[in-house]
């Protein structure tokens, strides 16, 4: 064999990649289909009543007629401002709280042993004394949000932040770099990677945390969809509620990656396109 032939032996495994990533990536959703037909033919043949769970037919119905009359839409930017406003008060607070405490050990020692605490608490059972000091208003809903995202960002943050190679560090300070500049230019830069990652899994903490702060007497957003539609047995209606739930989730996740991927272009990634 001549070193021309070897070097174009691989080009036939190179061409078939493609087609069985192809085919690998539509066998992905041959499951889900499958579960699908399933669901609805166990709805129609009456395996599946629709008081326990509707049928996919009657969930896609129901979402296009929610969104016809507006109703969905008009939750949905509720619940969505709700978020967005928790999630803001919880990336503010644990941005701040990661650069003090791990850029200092003595605010290492103020800062990390009370969120530490109220990590292993279940913020989930906090939720009656947000109701005694803020009533059951908005402000419960946002803060629950708010608390619920802010340990992710705040504990990727603080490990970012202690995990930039020290020799970076070093090589500033060689250059003349003062500390603000060296945190500005090589600390902060070096953790974003790690808080991205957090602002991620924040997100999807948030979210969850609005499932159940919208259940506190909300008469708007996709909560008091929920509780009418469970007060009525539509079970359609909470299906299609929680299907929004989930593709919002998808989608901020999805606007997250997006960043990344351009704020993040001088890193090379280890598994390639």
């Amino acid at each position: 064999m001549t070193l021309s032939e070897t070097a174009e032996s691989p080009a036939p495994a190179a061409e078939t990649t493609a087609p069985r990533a192809a085919w690998g990536g539509w066998a992905r959703l041959l499951s889900p289909l499958v579960l699908l037909l399933l669901w609805q033919a166990a709805s129609a043949s009456g395996l599946l009543p629709e008081r326990i769970l509707a049928s996919p037919s009657q969930i896609a119905a129901t979402a296009w007629e929610l969104v016809r009359s507006g109703e969905l839409l008009r939750g949905l930017l509720v619940s969505f401002l709700r978020v967005a406003a928790g999630f803001g008060i919880a990336l503010v607070l644990g941005v701040a709280l990661a650069v003090v405490s791990g850029l200092s050990r003595i605010g290492e020692v103020l800062v990390d042993p009370p969120l530490q605490m109220l990590k292993a608490m279940p913020f989930l059972g906090l939720l009656p004394l947000f109701i005694l000091w803020f009533g059951i208003g908005e402000a419960p809903k946002v803060g629950l949000v708010a608390l619920g995202a802010l340990f992710p960002i705040y504990l990727t943050l603080h490990a970012g932040i202690r995990g930039v190679d020290l020799k970076l560090v070093e090589a500033g300070r060689t250059l003349g770099l003062t500390r603000l500049e060296r945190v500005r230019h090589i600390i902060l830069p070096g953790a974003l990677p790690s808080l991205l990652v957090g602002v991620r899994y924040g997100l999807s903490i948030a979210w969850l945390s609005l499932v159940v702060g919208e259940q506190i007497n909300a008469s708007s957003g996709l909560g008091a969809l929920i509780t009418n539609a469970r007060d009525f047995l539509q079970t359609d209606v909470i299906v299609v509620c929680l299907l929004v739930y989930a593709a919002m989730g998808l989608a901020t996740d999805g606007l997250v990656r997006l960043l990344e991927a351009r704020g993040l272009r001088w890193r090379r990634p280890v598994v390639a396109a």
